[in-house]
């Protein structure tokens, strides 16, 4: 590493900003009330705790719209089927419950309407629907010790509401939003042998692998977790100090719960009967020599990092894409020329505090950040206080571990995976069979090739692994005889003068509350992260004692040397290779969700904080992806299963299968001359399945010669001829063929009519045209699952007369 400050390339000056390029453009519908409140899951962040810093106003964290309460909207019709439901007179509060635990407060997520929860998206049902989901949300909230019981809510839902309770409830149980975590309620209703013939093998004990382990045995599966190290937890490590008589316990990884309002291992806490304590806001810096920063001082310069940041999002919403190339420290460096009004030392070294602390925020270098994405993850701040867990989230880890199937010492160097399942192979040769793998590794292992995938990831993967940023921190822990520092404030600061040491122990912990004894913590963020890797422990102590020496040594009070020291090195870590992720320039939210794409139809999946482009970097985020890769998992095991009964079924299966199709075939999705699809799958995957029906004889359908010619001639012209001399004007033939959905759009394209489109599907595609018996019973699955598809998602034919009143905030 360099001794110098990272190079920044000055960007073209701009005389002038645009307007703020987040306006509030959110209409109001006018037949629905509205009552907009302040919302409580995005508050202004402190900045010297190492957190994300407020959004500039106007910012997708504004205000939000919520529904006012039942009774002040409009009169219902006076079909029951189509009043809005009250369940209490309080849906306001509710809406902002569902917000904090990431739900949209006026629409479906993709995963509700994916699951079918209602058959007419956009209309009263949804409204409904959704005042069911936010009640169970809160009152889970509330009885989080508990079993939450869908009988308990039959007397509030109306009859004809019963859909949609059984609807939200099975969404909210399978997708782990509710019934969760370690209470014994929950613990009672985990069966005690497998209930499913599935084996899911997991490959790391971290908060995301137990999150999902736990869930996954909680829903029958057999598990089996695979963890390189001596010990569970991943980064999240809490490390018991001794000497002198003297314990503490220390949190050298993942060290604080990043809001409560609706983090889930706030739950988990709660469960425990653990208290958290709130960081406090007091957090005094201190010059190079040991003397406090003028309050004056700390105050103008605090107002002007946060006006560059600001006017940073003015740049990039004026630079449009071409912000994706350049980073958020070029154009702070840029700005602070133009408009810094930073003019004396102890201003640029308490500037340069706070880019340390952004760095800390980030676990990146200002010079690899995206000034385009790098805090792409704002608008979903859970909100609420950041919180200190007395005696180390090494508590949270070890109540989850409890119980769940864990192999350690088992360090995995290549996942197998196919149509038959995968198979796992770990240090020493041994291999681990399985149906299904979820491989929960952080982004740095990925990075450096330590697992080996057989076939490799697909390409899209390998380039996001390879786009986005993983970064670094590292903290001295220090166990003294006594407390010599302030035990009314949580954090304090400290500056340098070179600014290629400003994340040097630039922030200082206090754990003497929280820890059961007088420990402190200093951290090392950006260059100064990496370089510290190499640093000998007793130079880095040494370091911090001059330090701390230095501040408190001219007030009197002398510090004695360390009981008990730990230097961290994350990055050398051959587990972890780095601390958390970050949007790096060329980057975006987009490769979150690339990483958490599963592989091998359905056999591989991904989870941890680098797989969540809502949650990223977050205790948090990494267990809520291995809930969320629990319910994929659980989806993919019965579409399997679904199938596997299709295909093992007598052979009325078959009849009825084509009675399917012939049924189908009526309503198809697509159709051009004489072709007709109709599709399965998701349609945002031109993978999926889809089957083709080729008419032959009977009337001549638009398009079936269109843009041919009379002395066109091709290879399948003689075929096409021969097929139809068979039958008159009044006989039919039908032949199917299973193609992808995106075979099936490149086939209509085909210009040349009917002929063309058979010369294109036979040679060109490599297909073959069979009649209903032809097409198996791999087709059987696929048409029995496009019938499930369109029950759960028919729509209703009357118009929708009413939407939920809260517009969605433009981000």
């Amino acid at each position: 590493m360099s001794d110098q400050p990272p190079p920044y390339t000055p960007l073209p000056l701009l005389s002038s900003f645009p307007p703020d390029p987040y306006p509030d453009q959110t209409p109001e519908p006018a037949s629905t009330p509205t009552l907009v409140l302040p919302n409580p899951a995005f508050p202004n962040k402190r900045k010297r705790t190492g957190f994300r810093r407020k959004l500039p106003s106007g910012s997708p964290a504004a205000p939000v719209a919520v529904a006012a309460s039942p009774s002040a909207q409009p009169p219902p019709p006076a079909s029951a089927a189509d009043d809005i439901i009250v369940i209490n007179r309080e849906p306001t509060a509710e809406a902002v419950t569902a917000l904090t635990a990431g739900f949209p407060a006026d629409s479906l997520t993709d995963e509700e309407i994916e699951a079918g929860v209602v058959s007419d998206v956009g209309g009263i049902e949804q409204v409904n629907y959704i005042l069911i989901r936010n009640h169970l949300l809160t009152r889970w909230r509330e009885t989080f010790n508990s079993w939450l019981a869908k009988e308990s809510f039959a007397t509030l839902i109306p009859p004809h509401c019963d859909h949609l309770l059984n609807a939200a409830y099975s969404f909210l149980v399978s997708h782990g939003h509710i019934n969760f975590g370690v209470a014994s309620a929950i613990k009672e209703r985990i069966p005690k042998e497998p209930t499913r013939p599935n084996t899911v093998i997991v490959v790391g004990a971290g908060l995301a692998g137990l999150a999902a382990a736990r869930q996954l045995v909680a829903f029958g599966f057999k598990v089996v977790v695979l963890e390189g190290r001596k010990r569970c937890g991943g980064r999240v490590y809490t490390k018991k100090m001794e000497g002198g008589g003297r314990s503490a316990a220390g949190d050298l990884g993942g060290s604080v719960l990043t809001g409560t309002f609706g983090n889930p291992l706030g739950i988990v806490a709660k469960q425990l009967g653990l208290p958290m304590h709130k960081i406090r806001d007091k957090c005094p810096l201190y010059r190079p020599d040991g003397s406090p920063v003028d309050p004056e001082v700390d105050k103008k310069v605090e107002g002007t990092f946060n006006k560059l940041l600001d006017k940073s999002s003015l740049l990039r919403a004026s630079m449009g894409d071409v912000a994706m190339d350049v980073s958020l420290g070029a154009a702070l460096e840029t700005l602070r020329q133009t408009d810094g009004d930073l003019s004396t030392d102890q201003e640029m070294n308490l500037f340069n505090w706070h880019l340390a602390n952004l760095e800390y925020a980030n676990a990146g270098l200002l010079s690899k950040l995206s000034l385009a994405f790098w805090d792409q993850d704002d608008p979903y701040d859970m909100g609420g206080d950041h919180c200190f867990l007395p005696g180390g989230n090494g508590r949270l880890v070890q109540a989850l571990a409890e119980n769940v199937p864990i192999v350690y010492e088992r360090t995995v160097h290549t996942i197998r995976y196919g149509g038959d399942g995968v198979q796992v192979v770990v240090n020493g040769g041994q291999v681990y069979e399985g149906d299904m793998a979820l491989c929960t590794v952080p982004l740095g292992v990925l990075k450096n090739g330590g697992v080996k995938f057989v076939p490799e990831l697909p390409q899209r993967k390998l380039d996001s692994i390879k786009r986005l940023g993983f970064g670094l921190l590292n903290k001295v822990a220090m166990l003294f005889p006594h407390v010599f520092w302030s035990t009314d404030l949580d954090t304090f600061g400290h500056l340098t003068e070179d600014p290629s040491h400003r994340g040097e122990f630039f922030l200082f912990y206090s754990y003497a509350t929280v820890a059961g004894g007088p420990l402190l913590m200093a951290l090392v963020a950006g260059e100064a992260a990496h370089n510290f890797e190499t640093t000998p422990p007793t130079d880095a102590v040494s370091s911090v004692l001059k330090i701390l020496r230095g501040i408190y040594e001219p007030q009197g009070i002398e510090v004695p040397d360390p009981l008990q020291s730990v230097c961290t090195r994350w990055g050398t870590d051959s587990f972890s290779l780095g601390s958390y992720s970050h949007v790096a320039v060329g980057a975006s939210g987009d490769d979150y969700d690339i990483l958490a794409e599963s592989v091998g139809d359905g056999r591989l999946f991904f989870a941890g904080e680098a797989t969540t482009r809502r949650y990223p970097a977050t205790m948090h985020g990494a267990f809520i992806s291995g809930l969320r890769e629990a319910a994929n998992i659980t989806l993919h095991a019965n579409a399997r299963a679904a199938k596997s009964k299709v295909e093992k079924g007598p052979s009325t299966n078959t009849q009825a299968c084509a009675a399917l199709l012939m049924d189908l075939f009526r309503q198809p999705d697509l159709e051009f001359g004489s072709f007709s699809v109709i599709f399965g799958g998701k349609a945002s995957d031109p993978k999926s399945p889809a089957i083709l029906k080729v008419e032959l004889g009977g009337p001549r359908k638009k398009g079936a010669t269109e843009g041919g010619k009379a002395d066109q001639h091709h290879s399948n012209k003689l075929l096409f001829q021969q097929l139809q001399s068979h039958f008159n004007q009044q006989q039919q033939l039908y032949v199917y063929t299973l193609l992808s959905r995106q075979q099936a759009m490149e086939l209509r394209e085909v210009r040349g009519g009917d002929e063309m489109r058979l010369h294109y599907l036979c040679e060109k595609l490599g297909v073959k045209l069979v009649g209903r018996k032809g097409l198996g019973p791999g087709a059987d699955a696929v048409i029995a699952s496009i019938k499930a598809e369109r029950n759960s998602s028919r729509t209703k034919t009357r118009p929708a007369k009413l939407k939920i009143g809260i517009p969605k905030s433009k981000s």
